[in-house]
């Protein structure tokens, strides 16, 4: 596959379409599954709460992975994306209820590089709060 945006159709600051991603219980418990992540800050609510959590936490990988799903949507191609890398800032809680949390991903173009790649800067958010510090993305655009 190949990106299907072109390196010269994009420019320093071209804002990627954001998304919000909700985050359950249930889908706590469904990456854990996959990921073999079963670590009980991520489900024990009561767990979470004596070592100092205000409630059961997304895991940071599956953060970390639902921010890079704006740049591949983007771009159409997973494999588009050269280097990631992000600092972990603040927890994503997830209560118990009906909602459950919400991630909220936007993306611009910050820099444009060498070999039709370009730099994306991400910004994470969730409840008001900034998830991922540092959150950057080298993609190779067609």
């Amino acid at each position: 596959m190949t990106a299907n945006i072109a390196y010269d159709d994009v420019e320093v600051g071209t804002e990627l379409p954001a998304q919000t991603f909700p985050v359950t219980r249930a889908t706590l418990v469904r990456y854990a599954g996959a990921s073999g992540d079963f670590n009980p800050i991520h489900w024990n609510e009561k767990f979470a709460k004596e070592v100092g959590l205000p409630d059961v936490i997304a895991h940071g990988m599956f953060t970390m992975a639902e921010a890079i799903r704006v740049v591949t949507d983007w771009t159409g191609d997973p494999g588009a994306v050269v280097e990631y890398g992000v600092r972990f800032t603040k927890p994503v809680v997830v209560p118990n209820d009906d909602r459950g949390a919400l991630i909220e991903v936007s993306g611009k173009v910050a820099a444009k590089l060498d070999d039709n790649t370009v730099r994306v800067d991400l910004t994470a958010t969730s409840d008001g709060q900034k998830v991922l510090g540092m959150s950057r993305a080298v993609v190779r655009l067609a």
